[in-house]
C-alpha cells in the first residue's frame, strides 16, 4: 500500500475535510498554520462543546503522527490493546497505521486542544540524525515502515511548556515570519515529547528532573493562590510531598530564586497589574497582595520596577517593559 493511499477499511474524510467534520460536531475549528500534504505539518485549534460525544478518528491522516496538546476536556485514542487517555493540560501522540485508530471526545466537558499533524517526510528531515533516542512509534514512522497504528504515552504539560503551547494561537512574530516560526515550534515540540532516555540510568535522571519541575510548578501554583497569606515552608513541603530543606534546594536550582524571593516577585507583579488596571490605588494594591506596610511595599516596588508605585501607571509601555521582572517578559 502506498503511503498516500488511505487504508480501505478506514472511513474516508467527510466532504469538506476536517473543517466540515468539526463543524458537524458544533465545534470551532481553525487551522493555525500549515498544510499536511504540501508542507508535512499542520497546526489546528479545536474548541468542542460539551453536549455531544465526538468520533475523533476521521480527522487523522493515514501514516501520520499527530501530537495532541490538550488544554481542557477528556479524550482517548485507542490502538488495541493500548489506550492513550488525555486530561486537562496533558500531551500525547499517536500514529495512524494500516489498521486505523479509534478515538473519541467525551461529552459533559468543554474540549480545547491543539493538534500538530506531522508527515513522515517532515519527521525524517528533522529527526533522522537522532533516531536512537526516539520513541519506537516515531522511529517506525521515520523509517516509512507499514505498521499497525500505535499510541505513545501521556505526559503532563509543565508550566514552561504551557507558555509554548499558548503562544501557538497568537504567534509573537510578524505574519511574514510565521511560516518559519511555526515550523521551528514543531521541531521544539518534537524535542519536548518524542524522545525517551536510552538507558535506565538516564531514565531515572529524566524522571527525577520531571518530578522536580512538577514540584516547582505546584509550589508556584500554591503561592499564586495565596499571595496575601502564603503557607509556611513546612506546609508547602507537606503539600508537594518532600522535606522543606530538599524543597528549598530544588526550587532554587530550578528557578534561580528562593521561595520567599519568588513570592515577593509574584506579589509585586500582581500589584503592577492592579495599578495598570486603574481600579486600585497604591494602598489598595499593596493590601491586595499582602503588604501591610506601605513604605515596605513602595521600597520593594521601586527595586523591582525602577519607579515608585504611584508613578507606575503613568509610565509608557516601553518604560514598563524595560522595568519588568524576568517572569513577566
Amino acid at each position: 500500500m502506498s503511503k498516500s493511499a488511505r487504508p480501505t477499511h478506514l472511513a474516508p474524510p467527510p466532504p469538506g475535510g476536517e473543517a466540515a467534520l468539526w463543524r458537524g460536531a458544533g465545534a470551532r475549528w481553525r487551522q493555525l498554520f500549515g498544510d499536511f500534504n504540501r508542507l508535512g505539518v499542520s497546526f489546528e485549534w479545536h474548541d468542542v462543546p460539551a453536549n455531544t460525544e465526538v468520533d475523533w478518528a476521521p480527522s487523522f491522516h493515514p501514516d501520520s503522527v499527530e501530537l495532541c496538546l490538550n488544554l481542557a476536556g477528556e479524550g482517548e485514542v485507542v490502538a488495541t490493546p493500548d489506550t492513550l487517555r488525555l486530561g486537562a493540560w496533558a500531551a500525547g501522540f499517536y500514529r495512524q497505521g494500516r489498521n486505523g485508530l479509534h478515538a473519541r471526545r467525551l461529552s459533559g466537558a468543554e474540549h480545547q486542544f491543539i493538534t500538530v499533524e506531522l508527515a513522515p517526510t517532515f519527521l525524517a528531515r528533522h529527526l533522522q540524525s537522532s533516531v536512537e533516542d526516539l520513541h519506537p512509534l516515531i522511529r517506525e514512522a521515520i523509517a516509512g515502515l507499514t505498521a499497525d497504528s500505535a499510541v505513545g504515552t501521556m505526559e503532563p504539560i509543565n508550566s514552561r511548556q504551557r507558555e509554548l503551547v499558548l503562544s501557538l494561537r497568537q504567534p509573537p512574530v510578524l505574519a511574514s515570519a510565521q511560516a518559519i516560526w511555526y515550523q521551528a515550534k514543531a521541531v521544539e515540540l518534537m524535542g519536548e515529547f518524542f524522545f525517551q532516555p536510552a538507558s535506565s540510568e538516564e531514565l531515572f535522571c529524566h524522571r527525577q528532573q520531571r518530578v522536580a519541575r512538577d514540584r516547582v510548578d505546584k509550589v508556584i501554583s500554591l503561592l499564586k493562590q495565596n499571595l496575601t497569606d502564603p503557607p509556611s515552608l513546612e506546609g508547602i513541603g507537606r503539600e508537594v510531598g518532600c522535606s522543606p530543606f530538599y524543597l528549598s534546594r530544588t526550587f532554587s536550582k530550578e528557578t534561580g530564586q528562593t521561595i520567599p524571593q519568588y513570592l515577593r516577585q509574584l506579589r509585586l507583579e500582581r500589584a503592577a497589574e492592579l495599578l495598570r488596571s486603574g481600579d486600585y490605588n497604591v494602598t489598595e494594591a499593596a493590601l491586595e497582595v499582602g503588604y501591610n506596610s506601605l513604605s515596605h511595599f513602595s521600597h520593594a516596588f521601586h527595586q523591582q520596577f525602577g519607579c515608585c508605585p504611584g508613578l507606575y501607571p503613568m509610565a509608557t509601555p516601553t518604560q514598563r517593559a524595560a522595568a519588568k521582572g524576568p517572569s513577566e517578559r
